[in-house]
């Protein structure tokens, strides 16, 4: 397959050309199994998403990672031990959604499932780090515990460019009719994540020249952060609209470089 392209047809087809442990990174934001949009209607979202893991586990690298965004349900009943393995459910946190519920409590948040093949190739800490928020006489009598002094947790010590940002992530915002960067209202809250959240995923887990693939592409913002980032890609949509949308959004980025090389 061609990189750097965005291929117009059905994931499950198109996943077949791309070559075995080709892949260093998936962002896959796909059906929820929870609207009444089309492309959301999947009777089980489990077995789906297992489906997923399985095609994904061939493409990946030893030590490639998959970020699989659902709801909290998204993989609890399924074995995927067998292929990949599950280093954190992350918590996309949204405090600011309309609290419809009626009968239960609304749910403010999404579930971002990070998974690797094998032990973890890439882990870039350094590039992701959010600011410190504890109060300095706290760290302080943290820091002073003989785990942190003398023993195993002695690199957990405070850290002036930053902490790591753990598995709740309440820092960046869902897209609102009001954000710059939305393409079209009809995107809000389902097709269209934001920048800084496909952002944080690409610089934690691929460096420059990896290859990163979405199968349900969207409006492409993942090849917006991968040109930014000097990452490579391949992208998936069956929408034609959205791939010319993405590839209207991949030009923009190419000028964007091109004219600050003149400057």
């Amino acid at each position: 397959m061609q990189i750097n392209k965005v291929y117009q047809g059905d994931f499950f087809e198109l996943i077949k050309q791309v070559d075995d442990e080709s892949i260093d990174l998936v962002v896959c934001d796909g059906p929820f199994g929870v609207t009444t949009n089309e492309w959301d209607k999947i009777k089980n979202i489990q077995e789906y998403n297992f489906n997923l893991m399985k095609l994904f586990s061939r493409v990946l690298k030893s030590g490639g990672a998959l970020y699989l965004f659902g709801k909290p349900d998204c993989i609890d009943f399924i074995d995927y031990r067998p292929y990949l393995t599950l280093n954190s459910k992350i918590v996309w946190y949204q405090p600011s959604r309309l609290a419809q519920g009626r009968t239960n409590y609304t749910n403010n948040y999404d579930i971002i499932a990070y998974f690797t093949k094998g032990k973890t190739k890439a882990f870039n800490l350094e590039h992701i780090r959010v600011p410190q928020l504890v109060e300095l006489e706290h760290r302080k009598r943290c820091e002073n515990v003989p785990s942190v002094v003398n023993g195993k947790f002695h690199k957990t010590k405070f850290n002036g460019n930053g902490k790591n940002p753990g598995d709740v992530w309440g820092d960046i915002k869902q897209l609102t009719y009001k954000s710059k960067e939305l393409i079209n209202r009809e995107f809000l809250n389902t097709i269209q994540k934001p920048i800084k959240l496909i952002e944080r995923i690409v610089k934690a887990s691929s460096k420059e020249g990896d290859m990163v693939l979405d199968p349900f592409a969207g409006v492409g913002t993942t090849f917006v952060v991968c040109k930014e980032l000097k990452r490579n890609f391949i992208g998936f949509e069956i929408n034609p609209d959205f791939v010319e949308i993405c590839n209207k959004r991949i030009r923009e980025v190419e000028l964007k470089q091109k004219s600050k090389l003149f400057v």
